[in-house]
């Protein structure tokens, strides 16, 4: 059996007036991300981990933020279809394994409804999607609440 890794990586500045996406759920809180799509960090990291395994460039090549047609799109929909591509080259999900770092809000009680939701878009078992928070202790633009970020690693199999 082959196998790759993949690692993703993306960061989205927090700012008011907009709605917190992370994992595909919306979070309460005062501020939200700013991105040209729904700027759902977490899952646009997840992305560019999915297709760099794949060896297939990263989100932004194939859903770039100047179209419009992306415009407000939520990321649950890029992640399906990112899904989609990576399995028309032959691969499967083994597993996924992501951080998101940020100050606020706290994200432990998110994390399960986050598993069960990227789970489901990706088709794979809640058991294969880990999820972990962490803050960066104060220290530089997560620390101050200035935006957040995340961080994916994938293992892609092909029989």
């Amino acid at each position: 059996m082959k196998m790759r890794v993949g690692f993703g990586f993306d960061v989205h500045r927090l700012v008011e007036g907009r709605e917190l996406w992370l994992g595909g759920i919306r979070i309460e809180h005062t501020l939200g991300l700013l991105g040209h799509s729904d700027a759902d960090v977490l899952i646009h990291a997840l992305c560019d981990a999915l297709l760099g395994a794949a060896a297939m460039r990263d989100i932004g090549f194939h859903f770039p933020d100047t179209a419009d047609e992306y415009k407000g799109i939520d990321s649950k929909i890029l992640l399906r279809d990112t899904v989609q591509l990576v399995r028309s080259k032959g691969w499967k999900i083994g597993n996924a394994d992501i951080t998101v770092c940020a100050e606020r809000p706290k994200l432990n009680p998110h994390i399960p409804a986050m598993q069960q939701c990227l789970s489901e878009v990706m088709g794979i078992d809640a058991g294969d999607v880990s999820i972990k928070a962490t803050t960066t202790e104060r220290l530089g633009f997560t620390g101050r609440e200035e935006g957040i970020a995340a961080y994916a690693v994938v293992l892609l199999e092909k029989s």
